[in-house]
């Protein structure tokens, strides 16, 4: 130990993301001293430091101590950042968020929850499963819970460890789990990928690492997924992982359905595999429908918020077409009688251009749709000419002349442009607040 106090010490680059401030809070209840710094203040680097973690704004040289034994940082965070460039000439071990995962999943007999859609809920519904079955599981996820006292983390007695795997920047390709769940595979951080092809090589070794012994619980459902059966089960074979495939159909999803509070059928699919997962663990049925019975949801996942002159605000988090439209969907069979009206922020130009024809028909089931201007990540976009929001509401409008889909240049006025709209009270309406950018802080303002 490099520490006088016998204590040891690490930091964490970027430790304001939602990922790695999980890590930041499991090594923090492990006994480590914990730092770290970001470029912006925020809630939950507010919370960080309630709990006892040392926090700095922005990115400097001096916060890189001699006596660091471990320096953390996250995919955003380049090579010429001055705190990596510190710790390196300190001789500090340094790893990236998805090397030091991978140690994690190493140490625990752990379940990795991926796909493109719907990693989040399930891996709430895996985590809420464990606990009924008293498996008392350590969970880091990608939003934060109310059964976790609004955190993204619980820390548990066991060996278990249920995590959400990041699939973008092959983060997930460095885990060793115990169990492997894919709830789908779809376009998505092509950006990233640079192609579709990449992305079902990067899911194949993902599921190359699962543990022998091990198993694999993978959507049937899920075309792209399903195409793969030949190459899983070779992979499968050879490193004697059991496959469960699951489908949103016959005796389970059946029961299902009969308890689960969560609208969609993406959900219904969702709670499927945490079913098969329940029954490799020897969990009591009971205690896992009781489980997906109790979900209510997460953060930013058909969240309400409010009212906004007597209609409901929710806020979401899609912001791929698919999840857009099955996002939409599951309100629809909420809210059957009300008129859905979708506000959503696109995130990122690249993700914007790449899916543009798709983004074309992922509104068809909103009553009326304003898009806001793209959210631009630091550090991921440029602009591409005839790819923004205004550009794709003239291409809707084109296919679709009917449709009420309007570009809000903007966002300041939003609450005007909501009740510009048709003649319908608003109180037979839903707002839907959608994206994974700043929108939520407009839901904020609307909502106030």
């Amino acid at each position: 130990m490099k520490n006088n106090d016998n204590q040891r010490f690490i930091y964490f680059i970027g430790i304001g993301g939602i990922g790695i401030s999980a890590l930041a809070r499991l090594y923090h209840a492990k006994g480590w001293r914990v730092a770290g710094s970001d470029t912006t203040p925020s809630e939950l680097i507010a919370a960080l430091r309630k709990e006892g973690i040392q926090v700095t704004i922005g990115h400097k040289k001096e916060n890189i101590k001699p006596n660091f034994d471990l320096v953390i940082y996250n995919r955003a965070i380049h090579q010429d950042n001055p705190e990596i460039l510190a710790a390196k000439k300190l001789r500090i071990k340094t790893l990236t968020y998805a090397e030091i995962m991978g140690k994690l999943t190493e140490e625990y007999a752990t379940i990795a929850i991926t796909g493109s859609h719907g990693k989040s809920t399930t891996t709430a519904l895996a985590a809420l499963a464990l606990m009924k079955g008293k498996c008392d599981p350590t969970v880091l996820i990608g939003t934060t819970l109310k059964e976790f006292g609004g955190k993204n983390i619980r820390i548990g007695g066991s060996d278990y460890l249920v995590i959400e795997a990041d699939d973008f920047g092959a983060a997930f390709t460095a885990y060793s789990p115990t169990v492997a769940i894919v709830t789908n595979i779809d376009k998505e951080h092509l950006d990233f990928y640079k192609n579709f092809n990449n992305v079902k090589v990067a899911f194949l070794k993902f599921l190359s690492r699962v543990k022998p012994g091990g198993l694999m619980i993978l959507n049937r459902e899920n075309a792209v997924l399903w195409s793969l059966h030949d190459r899983i089960a070779t992979t499968a074979k050879k490193n004697e992982v059991t496959v469960a495939w699951y489908a949103a159909t016959g005796a389970a999803a059946k029961k299902i359905k009969e308890v689960i509070s969560l609208p969609g059928a993406h959900n219904i699919s969702n709670a499927t595999a945490i079913y098969e997962l329940g029954r490799f663990l020897e969990i009591p049925e009971k205690d896992v429908l009781s489980a997906i019975h109790g979900y209510r949801g997460a953060y930013r996942r058909m969240e309400l918020r409010g009212k906004f002159k007597g209609a409901p605000v929710f806020d979401d988090y899609a912001h791929h077409p698919t999840e857009i439209a099955a996002t939409l969907q599951a309100f629809r069979e909420k809210f059957p009688k009300k008129k859905i009206l979708c506000v959503f922020q696109p995130h990122q130009v690249q993700r914007t251009a790449l899916l543009f024809k798709e983004f074309q028909t992922a509104f068809n089931g909103a009553d009326e749709t304003l898009i806001l201007p793209i959210y631009h990540v630091v550090g991921r976009d440029t602009v591409i000419p005839n790819r923004d929001s205004a550009a794709l509401v003239r291409a809707i409008q084109k296919k679709q002349p009917r449709k009420p889909i309007f570009y809000l240049a903007d966002p300041k006025k939003l609450r005007e442009a909501v009740l510009a709209l048709d003649g319908t009270p608003l109180s037979n309406k839903v707002i839907i607040m959608m994206g994974a950018g700043d929108i939520v802080k407009m839901t904020d303002k609307l909502i106030r």
